[in-house]
This record gives C-alpha cells, sequence and structure tokens, in this order.
C-alpha cells in the first residue's frame, strides 16, 4: 500500500484565510488603487507638455510709411489655462486657478469598474482643448496649425510604461497579503 505522506493542514487553513481576504475586496481597492496612480501619472506627463499661452509679448508690425512699430499689448488675459484646465471639473475653475495637483484630482476621480476593466475618464474642459490637441484651420482658413497631441504622445508613454508600474505595484500588494504570518 503507498504512503500519502504527512501535510500540515494549519498552513492550508492560512492560505485559505489570506485567499479569502484577497478575494473580499482587497483586490479591488487594489486596482481601484492602481488605476488611480496611472491617472496621476498620465496628468504629470500630459500638464507638463500642454502649452500656456503667452499674452505679453511685443508686436512688431511695419506701418505704411516702411517705420516698424513695436507694442506690448495689455490683454488682460492669463495664460495657463488649458494646462489648469487638465485638473479642473469646469472650464471656469480652470479660468479662475483651479486645482493643480495631478495626484489629489486623479484620487477624487470616479474609478468605474466595466467587467473586468476598470476606467478612469480624464477630460479637459476648456473649449478649444481639442483644438490645440488635433490641430484647427486658421482664422482666415488659409493654412493649418498642427496639433501638439500632449494626451496622445502621454497616453503613449504610460502605455509603455504602465505593465512595469503595474508589475512593480502587485508583487507589493502580494507580498503584504501573503508575506509574514
Amino acid at each position: 500500500m503507498a504512503r500519502w505522506g504527512r501535510a500540515d493542514f494549519q498552513q492550508l487553513k492560512r492560505m485559505q484565510k489570506k485567499m479569502e481576504k484577497l478575494q473580499n475586496g482587497d483586490y479591488e481597492k487594489f486596482c481601484e488603487q492602481a488605476a488611480k496612480e496611472l491617472a496621476a501619472r498620465l496628468l504629470a506627463k500630459v500638464i507638463r507638455r500642454t502649452p500656456v499661452g503667452i499674452y505679453d509679448q511685443p508686436v512688431n508690425f511695419t506701418t505704411k510709411d516702411g517705420d516698424v512699430v513695436s507694442f506690448t499689448p495689455n490683454t488682460g488675459m492669463m495664460g495657463g489655462t488649458l494646462r489648469r484646465g487638465w485638473t479642473a471639473k469646469t472650464e471656469g475653475e480652470a479660468l479662475s486657478g483651479g486645482n493643480t495637483n495631478a495626484t489629489a484630482y486623479a484620487e477624487s476621480l470616479i474609478v468605474r469598474k466595466t467587467g473586468s476593466t476598470y476606467e478612469i475618464e480624464i477630460i479637459n474642459p476648456v473649449n478649444y482643448a481639442s483644438y490645440v490637441e488635433f490641430g484647427h484651420r486658421t482664422a482666415n482658413h488659409a493654412g493649418w496649425v498642427k496639433g501638439r497631441f500632449m494626451l496622445t504622445i502621454s497616453e503613449n508613454e504610460l502605455d509603455a510604461q504602465a505593465p512595469k508600474i503595474l508589475e512593480k505595484k502587485l508583487m507589493k500588494f502580494l507580498g503584504g497579503v501573503f508575506g509574514g504570518d
């Protein structure tokens, strides 16, 4: 007759409790935190890439007489609305200064779970954001202003970095769950 060997059932029970802990919500919480961390990283990248309008630059032009005239317009406009828009809920909030902390803003975003996918929606509410992102015709319709693709480039960069970021975060998470008793 064959011998089956010995088994330490206490270790199996401890393993079962750890698996239950993992299944009962720690995993959901981990996924939401990971999604928010990736959103914060994306916001940091896109904010850095977003151009800031400069409204107090001198304007030079030549008159009919051939004289070169230079003046600095006082428009009262402040640059950075588009950049602040990434961490604002409304365009008015972006205009008035708004929140500039990408990490804090990402923490306030709602994570939506669709099947096994976790989603966070990042929107810039400034009305001309898509024109700066993708480009637009000039005012006289005679030319084209190239897009800056600040979000597109940032998304592509993050897509390349995400597996390493998530692997490191997952290893730390699993170490906490299955590490020491």
